[in-house]
């Protein structure tokens, strides 16, 4: 043992907390090397001083006086405790405006003409834009975004048209809803509509 070993034992042993091997390689040390027997013998006087002196008992406005010497406590926002309080909501919140953002970059970035329905085959697609003739039916829903939609001929089932024009000609007749979506807003809504129509089925 060297002395830069002995001198956090030497702490323990006036502690009372020094047991075992640890306490006899101590006293073989302080047997051995003076500067550390010295060292021992001191602080063993000075523990000893401090172990005779009354018991200090503090005052009773102590604390007090400690807590207004501290700095204010920060005010904790609003939201913060409610992200706290309510974690599972606020998933919901930021998974909604994760899609709102996905959504609304959709609509920016998508410029291309799409056309759905489960029956396309009475369709005509010319550029951009979308025929029902007359004299034919399509079957079930459509759906047209960013074209021009042209219907002379019947539709079964809903009707939609995002981002684009729809012209309904004096022959034309829809079974279902028609619904524009021209604004981003809107095109959202629909978009969620058609998330949850998706879960439920």
């Amino acid at each position: 043992m060297n002395c830069k070993e002995a001198l956090p034992l030497i702490h323990e042993y006036l502690d009372g907390d020094l047991q075992g091997s640890d306490s006899r390689l101590l006293k073989e040390h302080l047997i051995a090397c003076q500067t550390c027997h010295a060292l021992f013998k001191q602080l063993e006087k000075t523990d000893a001083l401090v172990r005779m002196l009354p018991p200090l008992r503090a005052s009773d406005t102590l604390t007090a006086q400690i807590m207004s010497g501290l700095p204010p406590m920060k005010q904790r926002s609003g939201w913060m405790d409610f992200i706290r309080r309510h974690p599972a909501g606020s998933v919901a919140v930021v998974f909604g405006a994760v899609m709102f953002g996905s959504f609304m970059s959709m609509w920016n970035d998508d410029t291309n003409l799409m056309v759905k329905g489960s029956n396309l085959q009475d369709v005509i697609i010319q550029g951009d834009t979308v025929i029902v003739p007359q004299g034919h039916t399509v079957q079930g829903d459509l759906v047209v975004q960013r074209g021009t939609l042209k219907v002379e001929g019947e539709v079964t089932g809903n009707l939609t048209v995002i981002d684009g024009t729809l012209n309904l000609a004096s022959t034309a007749h829809i079974s279902g809803q028609v619904t524009q979506v021209n604004e981003a807003i809107g095109w959202v809504w629909y978009k969620l509509g058609e998330f949850v129509g998706m879960l439920s089925n």
